[in-house]
């Protein structure tokens, strides 16, 4: 279905995107980086394959909007905007500074092209995407919504009241994201507050629902051809990622959910992303 050359550009992009969000979370000294690395694979499908979208023309009226509740991963959005050409990739080495448009959480009112409300507070952005669907429903206009929620965060009351209106409205403009890494800050999901059966829950709201591996860009792709089949329902995508993804030695440790390499630890983890690089340029 897919070509080999278009998948390893997709693997090329969300290496290099995971780069850049190494190098500015050591030069911050600080950021959420288990999180970033997990969705590094979603984000190149989604800006350089799936998404009607032109960096150029932010506020086109036509394109696809993506909402990111859980804002704390701002890492991984700011990488892909800056490699999608929203702005300079130098300016990835402001995060988190004094006056910087990339602040510890997206900030609309920050002025940074591509950011499409503020988000942090969990619960709140599958809300806004409901409404923002709804909206474009109500004008006509063809544009889909995406929302990316943690999966620690469907712990929120809110986001099934916003589950239950998208299905009411019959929302097929609207697909939601959860990042289903299965750690939260203070451990297992499943320890904390167990969510299974997931896929048999967001069904019983109403949605569609697609499971895959949020790692495996050829199952993201697949993925996102599906939504594109059903219609008069809302989808979900379950996307099974692993925290810290790319890096062996830090992979599904949630240690690592908010902490940001040291300049010595920065330097071990680019040389490790780097010999995939070369890996996947010569195969």
């Amino acid at each position: 279905m897919f070509d080999f050359e278009q998948i390893n550009k997709l693997k090329l992009k969300s290496l290099a995107i995971r780069k850049d969000i190494i190098k500015m979370l050591a030069e911050a000294g600080s950021g959420h980086l288990g999180g970033s690395m997990g969705l590094a694979d979603i984000f190149a499908t989604l800006y350089f394959h799936e998404l009607k979208h032109q960096p150029q023309n932010p506020q086109w009226k036509e394109r696809d909007r993506l909402i990111l509740s859980i804002g704390h991963v701002a890492p991984v959005l700011y990488a892909t905007l800056a490699h999608a050409g929203y702005f300079p990739i130098e300016e990835l080495y402001t995060l988190r500074k004094l006056g910087s448009r990339l602040q510890g959480h997206p900030g609309k009112d920050k002025g940074l092209p591509g950011i499409e409300i503020s988000s942090g507070s969990l619960g709140q952005g599958l809300s806004v995407a409901v409404g923002i669907a709804l909206a474009l429903k109500n004008d006509q206009n063809k544009a889909r919504v995406f929302c990316i929620c943690g999966d620690g965060e469907l712990q929120e009351g809110s986001i099934w009241e916003a589950a239950m209106a998208a299905s009411h409205y019959k929302l097929d403009n609207l697909i939601c994201i959860v990042d289903r890494n299965g750690v939260q800050i203070d451990g297992p999901t499943h320890q904390v507050m167990a969510l299974e059966p997931l896929a048999l829950k967001w069904a019983a709201f109403g949605w569609h629902t697609i499971t895959c591996n949020g790692n495996y860009i050829p199952d993201i792709l697949k993925a996102f051809n599906e939504t594109k089949q059903i219609l008069e329902t809302p989808k979900v995508i379950l996307a099974q990622t692993i925290m810290g993804k790319g890096i062996a030695s830090i992979e599904g440790d949630y240690h690592w959910h908010g902490k940001a390499p040291n300049k010595e630890e920065a330097i071990q983890f680019l040389n490790e992303l780097e010999q995939k690089i070369n890996y996947e340029t010569q195969t």
